[in-house]
């Protein structure tokens, strides 16, 4: 069984972020950066169908020189070898064209199964895997719980709203959108950080750019203040009042 795992390196969520000159993205000279969270739960689910059905599980990653830490991170976790789009301009390409870069790269390995994490830390869309499937044209089914292989198919347990979840079946090939928090993720060991300074990892280089179809105009961060409110009426009314804000507006209970 062949997995690919798409995986992106993200600021580290305790990074102090300030805005570039030109108001178009954050300044990350003096940033440190991870794998994003998502994907490391999407990386654990592929080790653990390989650890329990054979296979190979090889990750993909579209950015700069810098990612290769975190693509060695992953080797290092057990993937077996990994694929590196070199793309110093992902901050000015959106969805569809970060997908169709990772789409290209993996298109010729025909793999089983490709996972991806839920959503990216840092823009949070949660459309790049999706895409990615229909670019490739193969199923998908997002925000998933678990993954049970069947022959030339998948189960899987997708979450939904309210506490409900919906069991699916697709058949092979197809791509998995992984929700975080459904296993435990390992650490990479000694001889796994040993092993993965001797595996491949083959470096691409990116196409050229189409058209971007959505533009990003301006990051800023949010705005802070605070604010007063006066609640009137009995305390009975005063306080069913609160309950409906807490419950509504602040989403606290």
């Amino acid at each position: 069984m062949k997995i690919i795992v798409a995986i992106k390196q993200v600021p580290a969520r305790d990074s102090v972020v300030r805005i570039d000159a030109a108001g178009k993205w954050i300044e990350e000279q003096d940033l440190t950066f991870e794998i994003n969270e998502p994907d490391a739960y999407a990386l654990e689910t592929g080790l653990l169908l390989k650890e329990k059905h054979g296979g190979e599980v090889v990750v993909v990653c579209a950015g700069p020189e810098r990612a290769g830490p975190t693509i060695r991170e992953a080797l290092a976790k057990g993937a077996d070898r990994a694929i590196h789009i070199e793309s110093d301009d992902l901050a000015a390409a959106d969805t569809l064209e970060v997908a169709r870069r990772l789409a290209e790269a993996v298109a010729g390995e025909q793999a089983d199964l490709i996972l991806t994490g839920l959503q990216s830390d840092d823009l949070g869309l949660g459309q790049t895997g999706v895409v990615m499937a229909e670019i490739l044209g193969i199923p998908h089914a997002t925000i998933i719980m678990e993954v049970e292989k069947r022959e030339g198919a998948v189960r899987v347990k997708r979450e939904l709203e309210d506490g409900w979840f919906q069991w699916l079946e697709l058949p092979l090939p197809a791509l998995l959108t992984i929700q975080s928090g459904i296993s435990k993720l390992r650490y990479a060991t000694l001889m796994g950080i040993k092993k993965a300074k001797t595996k491949e990892v083959r470096r691409v280089a990116a196409a050229a750019a189409a058209p971007a179809s959505v533009i990003l105009d301006r990051v800023f961060l949010p705005q802070r203040k605070k604010e007063t409110q006066m609640i009137a009426g009995t305390p009975a009314e005063a306080a069913s009042s609160l309950a409906a804000i807490l419950k509504s507006e602040v989403r606290v209970i």
